[in-house]
């Protein structure tokens, strides 16, 4: 069978195919209000990764879906990549999943079986790594191909983290380096060599589970996942949703290695455009930076790394954690801060 490239089929791919957050926030505030029973820990407030309902004092569920377009060619990896995005968001509440359901939309008439298949087998090897099953899921025949899960996970419901829950004076903790949206626009433009692509798979293939063992850290308050708003637009969501200003360096950011020469070549998503479209009013930038630096931190990131937030003296902890279970990158990325009443939240990146 002749190699198919499943990203010709689409018009974005991964988490760059979000819809933009200024217009994904006009229709949500359209979206009526539904019934919110006192079991759900977590729903909507504040764009958290997940929702958690109570089902006794000592689980909770935690329940997410996460599906995109393909970010690369190869059917195998496509799955594996989705299927760890979705996962993430499991982690990122501080849960343990326990089973998953597929979302499944392919062009019938443009893809094989054998292609198809060959996605689900991707998704599968991932929910293996992850010690779950994919205990079904829904299909259908659609213009793009489309892939993703339903997450079910269990946490207590006292190690709930959500992005609501910083408090000032912690500082933030980035377990994933950033560049994975620059990738995937050089890939399509035929410049990413083999070297890159692999950078690419290890990064966007390797599960967050260390959230679950973040969440029963002292001093862990907040988590999130960075992925198609990239690290400002995520790291915005947890300053309002805590009332609290951010202050991050733009040297200590980690980034991909393979990413930074395509990005000073201004070699980025669409995507990064648009996210900077619907928050940059919210971000102090400073002067001297270059457009580059810029679009790093609006660079929609597929299946990113969990962003922490914590007391300083649990940093040490937290950056332990992550190293142990192969986030070879992480690192102390800024601090929270109080804002005056009346201000608003913001994010402001320093040199």
């Amino acid at each position: 069978m002749e190699p198919i490239a499943l990203t010709r089929f689409s018009h974005g791919g991964g988490c760059g195919c979000k819809i933009a957050p200024g217009l994904l926030a006009e229709i949500l505030a359209r979206a009526p209000q539904g019934i919110v029973p006192p079991e759900l820990l977590v729903g909507t407030e504040t764009s958290d990764d997940a929702a958690v309902y109570r089902l006794n004092d000592a689980q909770a569920l935690v329940a997410t879906t996460d599906f995109f377009t393909p970010i690369v060619d190869d059917p195998y990896d496509f799955g594996r990549i989705a299927a760890t995005n979705a996962l993430s968001d499991i982690y990122a509440m501080g849960g343990t999943p326990i089973m998953a359901l597929a979302l499944v939309g392919m062009p019938i008439d443009k893809l094989p079986p054998e292609v198809i298949g060959r996605v689900l087998e991707g998704g599968a090897s991932i929910c293996r790594e992850a010690g779950i099953p994919i205990a079904g899921g829904h299909s259908i025949d659609v213009l793009e191909p489309i892939y993703g899960l339903v997450g079910l996970g269990l946490v207590h419901p006292d190690r709930v983290r959500r992005n609501s829950a910083a408090e000032a004076g912690d500082v933030l903790v980035l377990g994933k380096p950033l560049g994975v949206g620059i990738l995937s626009a050089a890939l399509k433009k035929g410049l990413l060599d083999g070297g890159g692509y692999a950078e690419m798979i290890r990064h966007t293939t390797q599960l967050n589970r260390v959230g679950t063992t973040l969440a029963t850290l002292d001093g862990v308050h907040a988590m999130t996942d960075v992925t198609g708003f990239g690290l400002a637009g995520h790291l915005l969501e947890i300053c309002r949703g805590s009332g609290l200003a951010a202050e991050v360096s733009l040297a200590s950011l980690p980034l991909i290695e393979s990413a930074l020469p395509f990005a000073q070549q201004g070699i980025v998503t669409g995507a990064s455009g648009r996210n900077w479209a619907g928050y940059g009013g919210q971000i102090a930038w400073p002067a001297n930076a270059p457009d580059w630096q810029r679009a790093l931190v609006s660079d929609p990131q597929t299946s990113g790394g969990l962003l922490v937030s914590c007391r300083p003296e649990s940093a040490p902890a937290v950056l332990e954690a992550f190293r142990g279970a192969g986030f070879a990158q992480a690192a102390t990325v800024g601090t929270l801060c109080a804002i005056s009443a009346g201000e608003t939240p913001g994010v402001a990146f320093l040199p």
